[in-house]
């Protein structure tokens, strides 16, 4: 996942790559107009009958062209943006296509307020991503130790690790806005509140720790923990809040079509992956690098907040 990636967030490993970083900025919104476009065509070419098709669909069209994009400049930050972008285009996409014809019902109320949380959640990231991001002449070390490590030819890696993963993973994640979207029949209550809070609370946690990472980065020494902030009530705020917004999503599943339960498997699926696979190699690339980091480990809770400052 790419964004808010904990307390080395900031540390890429350089390539050989003579880009820009405003070149570099050019092709990405060039790939990202083509992609977004082909996706969205693609899914109206199947219907709004069928907007789970249409999604899982129109995402792997995306990837498959940001791939092959990927092993023509030879670097897999191409995709980096592609978390944040692709799902906020089907939410909004899906409010403007899927509206009851007539009046504006509860149903197309609980389609505005997915739009507008993916929207913001979407808009934060992607901005969080760019203002850390150098450019092409840099690819996120973490797809580096991946190339370095793993038993297949780099493209290999590339398609299976970087691109096809976070393709299963968040496609998952996604299936909520497709089954939000097609169901009218449930009023806007109570739950479509929750689902609310809960997204803007991500989107808030996400925000407020990458600022508190943002100042950090510009002080510190080798070795520095990052132990301020929201950081000193929890090791992963800024995973906590990403995995917020996808519960969201489950909610507001429940709240328009509650049948539609195991669409959970997406968020369930973010939660084994945070816990599972981010949580793991941040923590020990900083165990590795931090002297400090096993004392804060043993003084700050992995990810639920420690709500009150200890003594």
């Amino acid at each position: 996942m790419k964004g808010s990636f904990g307390q080395d967030e900031c540390m890429n490993s350089a390539s050989t790559s003579s880009w820009t970083r405003s070149r570099s900025f050019a092709l990405i919104i060039a790939l990202y107009v083509i992609a977004v476009t082909a996706a969205l065509v693609i899914a109206s070419a199947i219907g709004t009958d069928h907007p789970v098709k249409g999604l899982i669909w129109g995402y792997g069209a995306s990837v498959a062209f940001l791939y092959i994009a990927s092993q023509i400049v030879g670097n897999g930050s191409t995709f980096d943006a592609w978390w944040s972008v692709m799902p906020p285009s089907f939410a909004i996409w899906f409010c403007f296509v899927l509206d009851d014809p007539g009046k504006f019902s509860d149903a197309d109320l609980r389609r505005l307020a997915v739009a507008i949380c993916a929207t913001l959640w979407g808009l934060r990231l992607t901005a969080n991503w760019a203002i850390g991001w150098t450019g092409l002449n840099h690819e996120d070390w973490r797809y580096r130790m991946l190339y370095e490590t793993a038993p297949m030819p780099r493209w290999a890696v590339s398609l299976t690790s970087v691109h096809l993963f976070p393709l299963i993973v968040v496609t998952l994640g996604s299936i909520p806005m497709a089954i939000v979207a097609s169901h009218s029949h449930h009023d806007f209550g109570v739950l479509d509140v929750v689902a609310i809070v809960m997204a803007l609370t991500g989107v808030a946690l996400q925000q407020f720790a990458d600022l508190d990472l943002r100042r950090f980065n510009r002080t510190k020494q080798t070795g520095d923990v990052l132990n301020t902030g929201l950081w000193s009530r929890s090791r992963h705020p800024n995973y906590l809040g990403e995995m917020c917004w996808w519960w969201s999503l489950f909610l507001f599943v429940l709240a328009a079509n509650p049948g539609s339960w195991w669409a959970g498997v997406g968020a369930v699926a973010m939660t084994v992956m945070f816990f599972a696979a981010s949580i793991p190699i941040a923590e020990k690339r900083s165990a590795e690098r931090r002297p400090g980091w096993e004392t804060y480990k043993a003084n700050t809770p992995m990810v639920l907040p420690r709500l009150r400052t200890k003594a």
